[in-house]
């Protein structure tokens, strides 16, 4: 753990000391190391589930997919907000890189912690860094309310979660995750206990999030520059779902009467948010509903406690975590060249930039679940083993999943055929930066579909 925690702090001073010339090269070829230097962890060797250096950060079969995303993303949101960073002065750009690698380091603490209280801080802490990257670094003046929705939707959330883990303190004297399984489970029969059971799930369903609790996500994702939109859909979501795994082994005997609702939220969720995803005109809100949506079908395989929902609901992560941030990553390209994000407006690029158009074909297909790309493998095992605990939730998901299917096209349609408008035949065309950017992104999609056993969760 600590090889890759000390160079990403050691990230810090290469930031701060690098002369201005050389600042984007040193700090991405570093965080590349450091990424691939992660991939270290994939050689999993323990019997025992746990791999720790000490007692408080340990790495797992659940956390180690979710660790080396988090690696990996680092270089990629600093080689995506190069173009629009530069112009800035240099203090700014320092300011900027270093917020991403804060993030960088919260994150890996938070999927790494052993202590849930560790957990709490870490997940707590990322909440500063990306409030300061949508505020400040944001295109429009609605970042403000943007920032003020996702500060107050995440900390009422959690403030919550703080009293339920104290209680949980209280009661078994402990709150490692690697003894708490052992201690005896909690007595759960007065109303109080199935209020603490809510508080220990709202931080994470307000994270993920769910629908009705989602409205600071959409907001967020539209106001962000690029990085903070990428780092929002890869991982911040991820971490309500880690967060809800790692939580629902020790709320066992109550989850079965009370998860329901939250289901039933989860799945309403998917049919609701892929029907506002096909009547969105603006590019960047498109992709955040989609979000909402595919989350939705992670909460319910989270929820419903079987190990495929719980294998289904990683893989998942995994997979929309890369796919959703390339399509950031194109939106973003789009707005810089053509200064909107109305996809009325930017239609008919495939004339223009045909490999782009590539791109952004791969990217919606592996959005909307074509086979045999990992984003399938994680819907069918969900939708599976939602199947089987009820055969009503069919008509649910099928819907969503058709519905996902018509809001891809969509996507693609408007933005890459069609007539192309006369203000914009004079485009500057696609950078290698960019070329690689999508590579990056999609090479390692493309990658697992060859041994998804990486990211099931299990000892493989």
């Amino acid at each position: 753990m600590l090889k890759i925690l000390i160079p990403t702090i050691m990230l810090l001073p290469t930031i701060w000391l690098s002369p201005p010339k050389w600042l984007w090269t040193t700090t991405t070829t570093q965080s590349m190391l450091i990424a691939l230097l992660s991939l270290t962890w994939l050689n999993y060797n323990s019997e025992v589930g746990w791999t720790s250096s000490n007692l408080y950060l340990a790495t797992d079969p659940l956390s180690i997919p979710l660790l080396i995303l988090t690696c990996w993303l680092l270089p990629l949101m600093i080689i995506a907000s190069q173009n629009h960073i530069q112009p800035e002065p240099i203090n700014r750009q320092r300011t900027y890189i270093t917020l991403l690698t804060s993030l960088q380091m919260f994150l890996i603490m938070a999927f790494g912690a052993t202590e849930i209280i560790m957990f709490y801080i870490m997940f707590e802490a990322t909440l500063i860094p990306t409030l300061i990257i949508i505020t400040r670094w944001g295109n429009q003046t609605e970042r403000l309310n943007a920032g003020t929705y996702f500060l107050f939707y995440t900390l009422a959330g959690s403030l919550p979660l703080l009293v339920a883990l104290l209680l949980m303190h209280q009661n078994t004297g402990t709150l490692s995750m690697l003894i708490i399984q052992y201690s005896q489970p909690m007595t759960t029969i007065s109303w109080g206990d199935k209020i603490w059971w809510a508080g220990c799930l709202l931080a994470f369903l307000v994270k993920m999030p769910l629908y009705g609790v989602h409205l600071w996500l959409p907001k967020a994702h539209v106001e962000a520059p690029v990085a903070g939109s990428m780092v929002l859909a890869a991982i911040l979501l991820k971490l309500g779902g880690y967060g809800m795994m790692r939580m629902t082994v020790m709320l066992d005997p109550l989850t079965k009467e009370m998860a329901y609702p939250f289901i039933i939220l989860a799945l309403w969720g998917i049919i609701m948010t892929g029907s506002i995803c096909l009547r969105q005109t603006d590019l960047k809100s498109l992709i955040a509903y989609s979000s909402v949506s595919h989350m939705g079908l992670v909460a319910a395989g989270i929820l419903i406690q079987t190990p495929w929902g719980f294998t289904g609901a990683i893989i998942l992560m995994i997979a929309h975590g890369l796919v959703s941030s390339a399509l950031f990553c194109l939106a973003n390209t789009t707005y810089e060249r053509t200064q909107s994000r109305t996809m009325l407006l930017t239609r008919g690029l495939q004339m223009i930039l045909p490999l782009t158009a590539t791109w952004w074909f791969t990217a919606n297909l592996a959005n909307l679940a074509l086979p045999p790309l990992p984003n399938l493998m994680g819907e069918l095992m969900i939708i599976s083993s939602l199947f089987n605990w009820s055969p009503w939730t069919i008509t649910l998901t099928g819907a969503g999943t058709l519905i996902t299917a018509a809001y891809s096209l969509y996507l693609f349609l408007m933005t890459q055929r069609g007539p192309t408008p006369p203000h914009l035949l004079n485009l500057q065309p696609f950078h290698t930066r960019e070329h690689l950017l999508m590579i990056l992104h999609l090479l390692p999609v493309l990658l697992l579909i060859t041994k998804p056993e990486l990211m099931w969760g299990w000892c493989y």
